[in-house]
Parts: structure tokens; sequence; C-alpha cells
């Protein structure tokens, strides 16, 4: 077990995030002989896994159809069995190139020291700011994350009619959990020539329930006061700007945003490790090692990964070279 003395803690492994990636990484670390502690800001591990009921996880991992909170459920209990110390309700507020760093937890500053630090922070979805669309500030406007945890976990319908842009894979399963509960969908609007979104949930979330998708286009306006009334569509061209005359208006009360995510690298950058331009993850080497000896990362903060097995095969590999690092063997693969 890691040492820990008042409000300091000592170990080999350090993770911090506690989603699919991060539960792989330390079960990994630990199960290779390293003191492993695990840092998570929400109050259960699992991350997005939690809120995302559909089925379609775990048929590499485990052989079976599960969903979302089942296929972390299976985590959570390997996790339970190992000696891995997890610190929920925790937010790490600063990450040092020595990997030691600070967090704020409810018995107040905790400070660890690591000797090796894994990444797994994963991301955060783009909003109507990072993609600069213009209109009415105004309520029924949601993030397709938002929408998704209004519905599987408040319990509560943000809207009645929705159209959603973007046709990435969590937009394409939106589409269809809102048409399961009995609203309505007026179409999934995409701005580049193909969808975003696996095959598969084209088939089973838009064409199975007759959801139109409309490809080289993209919502131009949001018109509205206290809540959305309506959006404006238009087609684009090839260099994606709007084509004139294209413009029509959709009468909606609801818009969701699926447009991309952006790893959580805010640690990533205050400790001094490149970020790549084009990813905005960490530049890393072929053991998944930033330019911070020590440091690794894993899951969505590195790029986002189109499959959670895919997350945890990787992350597994992550966890054995960061407790090979922590034990002195370095470069050893």
């Amino acid at each position: 077990m890691p040492v820990s003395n008042e409000n300091r803690i000592t170990c080999d492994v350090a993770v911090i995030g506690g989603g699919p990636a991060g539960m792989a990484a330390a079960l990994e670390a630990w199960k290779n002989g390293a003191r492993t502690v695990v840092i998570e800001r929400n109050f259960e591990l699992g991350g997005i896994l939690n809120q995302c009921i559909h089925n379609g996880f775990g048929l590499e991992c485990y052989g079976a159809d599960l969903s979302g909170p089942e296929f972390a459920q299976c985590q959570r209990d390997e996790v339970a069995e190992s000696g891995i110390l997890v610190i929920r309700n925790a937010y790490v507020t600063r990450l040092n190139p020595d990997k030691t760093m600070t967090a704020i937890c409810e018995e107040g500053i905790l400070s660890i020291d690591a000797k090796s630090v894994i990444l797994a922070m994963g991301c955060r979805e783009k909003t109507r700011d990072a993609i600069l669309l213009p209109g009415a500030r105004t309520a029924g406007i949601y993030t397709a994350g938002q929408a998704q945890y209004y519905v599987n976990i408040a319990n509560c319908i943000p809207g009645r009619r929705f159209v959603i842009l973007g046709s990435g894979d969590i937009g394409l399963i939106m589409a269809r959990r809102l048409t399961l509960e009995g609203l309505e969908v007026l179409g999934v609007y995409e701005i580049m020539p193909e969808p975003g979104g696996l095959r598969r949930n084209i088939k089973n979330c838009l064409e199975d329930f007759g959801i139109p998708l409309h490809l080289s286009t993209t919502v131009t306006r949001v018109i509205g006061k206290n809540r959305v009334e309506a959006v404006m569509v238009g087609k684009v061209d090839g260099d994606f700007r709007v084509i004139p005359g294209s413009e029509t208006e959709i009468a909606c009360d609801s818009l969701v945003l699926a447009v991309g995510l952006i790893p959580e690298n805010e640690l990533t950058f205050g400790a001094g490790a490149q970020l790549d331009e084009k990813s905005g993850g960490p530049v890393v080497n072929e053991r998944f090692e930033t330019t911070i000896p020590g440091i690794f990362a894993c899951g969505n903060v590195l790029h986002v990964y189109d499959t959670v097995d895919h997350v945890v095969m990787d992350a597994v590999r992550v966890g054995r070279f960061s407790a090979r690092y922590a034990a002195g063997e370095g470069a050893v693969m």
C-alpha cells in the first residue's frame, strides 16, 4: 500500500483520473508490484461510462456486450479487490516535473509524491464558443454529454424538438436515446462530407429510426430569446463556406452539439510537457511517456479513441511501463 502521513502520500505510481483508462492503467501497475494511487475528481470511479447506458462495451476486454455502467462496474470490482488506494472527490491542482503534485480533497490540501505519474484525465466536449456559433445566448443549447447526463442520470427531459450538430458517435447515440424517450429529433447535421461516427452507429441510431443525416451542412445561427426557437442551417462548399441561398430555418427548442472533444491537458501543460498541436494531447514516445521522464499518458487525454476496449488495451501497456519506470527499469519495454 502507498505510505500515508497525515496530508502527504508517497507511492510508486500515481494515476490522475479514475475512468476506464485510469483504472486499467492502475490495475496493471499494481499487478506489476507498484504501490499505486488513483486520484478521481468525482465521487465514483468510471468516468463518462457511468452515464452511457447503451450497450456495445466490453466485447474485446470481457467477451460480453455490456452497457457503460456494467463495464465500469467490472473495473471497479477489480480495483476494490486490489491494493490500490483510491482518493475520490479530489482534484489535482498542480503537477510538477519531479512528479510531486497537490490535490484538494474533503480533508483539505493533499500532497502526493510519486516515482511515476500516469495522466488519465480524459477529455471535454467543445462548446458553441469553441466553434464560434453565432446567435442568441439562450437556453436550450447542450453538448451531447450534457444532454446524455440529463436524460440518463438526472431523469430530466431537456427539450422536445431537437437539432443535433455533429455526427460523432455520442451525437448519434443521443439521437437514438432522445427518440426512444418519445422526443423528436429533426435531423443530424454534419459539416464534413462524411459522417464522423462508426458505421454501426449510423445504422443503429439513425437509419433504424428514420432520423435524417445531412452531410456538408452546418448550423449557421441560433434564433431565440429566452430559449431556442429555431436554428438556421446551410450547405457548405469544399472550403466549408456556407453556400449563398442554401440556408433554411428549422423550428426547434433544443440544439445538441456533438462537435468534437478536447483532451484535458491543463495539468500536462502546467508540468511543462510538450503538447501535440494536432491532437491537443501530449507528445509521447513508444512507451506512452511524455517529454517529461516518468510521466505517462493514456486514454482520451492522449487522443480520442473510437472504443473503450481500445482505451483499456493501451492503458494496460501504460500501467506496465509506468510500474517498470518506478522500479528503476527506465526504458525497458
